[in-house]
């Protein structure tokens, strides 16, 4: 087993091994190959822990860090980092092999005076690399309340006091959703990989209409593209055969979904009043495909 600095010429091997390691694994399909693809032009990426894992000369890991800042309660900026995707060989999961590959670049990361990690994981693997829950550090997640111990919002101080007892909220960096924000682009990059299935599975993240924020949870629920194909980005009431079926703004979508609220109250624990959940709306929908700016 060997860990190296990624060369030029992984490139395209790793990008497919990680499309490989994620495909249908947190949402139908995946992006994480086309944000590693775009992410070594940015300036946020840092080269010096672009890692692969060989096994028999045949790599089978990767991990990437990236620049980031936490944005402090007194509105300044202050420096911290991330990391991700980290990818697997399919193959070779379950065996150790992510945990040995994140702790040497934990390690590489540290000696470089990197103090402080966020992250979205899952806690279960995450924790035995040394992270817990962002929010015992009094770290926010933008799309969480801040009350809330959001379980997938993870950080470790790698450099003791480093992070001196601040609190602030956090942002993933841009870079990391370059797919949404290129969607043409990233279809053809996509297009130069092999065919495969996109699929809604158990475990996925759950997955919302990116137009209206209806939930999507089955092939039925979903629009279609302009070849009669699964859109798994939009319902099929606000897409169908490559167009939206309403020519709306975000406000006038809100106002049209806000009189479902009797039909979202029937999954709520507390019931909401129709004012409650546009206003819950007019904080969600902006983080939504169609609506982003």
């Amino acid at each position: 087993m060997n860990i190296r600095l990624e060369k030029t010429e992984d490139y395209r091997e790793v990008e497919n091994l990680t499309r490989e390691a994620f495909w249908n694994v947190y949402r139908p399909g995946c992006t994480e190959h086309y944000v590693l693809n775009q992410y070594r032009t940015n300036p946020d990426f840092i080269p010096e822990l672009d890692f692969v894992m060989e096994d028999d000369c045949k790599i089978i890991g990767h991990v990437m860090f990236s620049k980031a800042e936490i944005i402090l309660d007194d509105g300044t900026s202050f420096l911290s980092w991330t990391f991700g995707p980290i990818s697997v060989h399919p193959d070779y999961k379950r065996k150790g092999y992510g945990l040995k590959l994140l702790q040497y670049a934990l390690e590489k990361a540290k000696k470089m005076g990197i103090g402080l990690l966020q992250m979205e994981g899952n806690i279960e693997f995450y924790k035995h690399a040394g992270f817990d829950l962002a929010s015992k550090l009094k770290i926010h997640y933008h799309a969480e309340p801040r009350e809330s111990d959001v379980p997938y919002f993870l950080a470790q101080e790698l450099i003791p006091g480093y992070w001196g007892n601040r609190e602030g909220t956090y942002c993933p960096p841009k870079g990391y959703f370059v797919a949404d924000e290129n969607p043409e682009a990233f279809e053809v990059y996509e297009a130069t990989f092999p065919k495969k299935e996109k699929a809604f599975q158990e475990g996925q993240l759950p997955q919302f209409c990116q137009s209206c924020g209806m939930p999507l949870t089955k092939n039925e629920d979903c629009g279609t593209n302009a070849d009669g194909s699964i859109n798994f980005d939009y319902c099929q009431y606000c897409y169908k055969d490559g167009k939206f079926l309403q020519e709306m703004t975000m406000e006038e979508m809100i106002e049209h979904c806000s009189q479902f609220v009797d039909e979202v109250n029937k999954n709520m624990p507390q019931p909401m009043t129709k004012e409650e959940y546009k206003q819950m709306m007019q904080g969600f929908f902006p983080m939504l495909k169609r609506w982003k700016r």
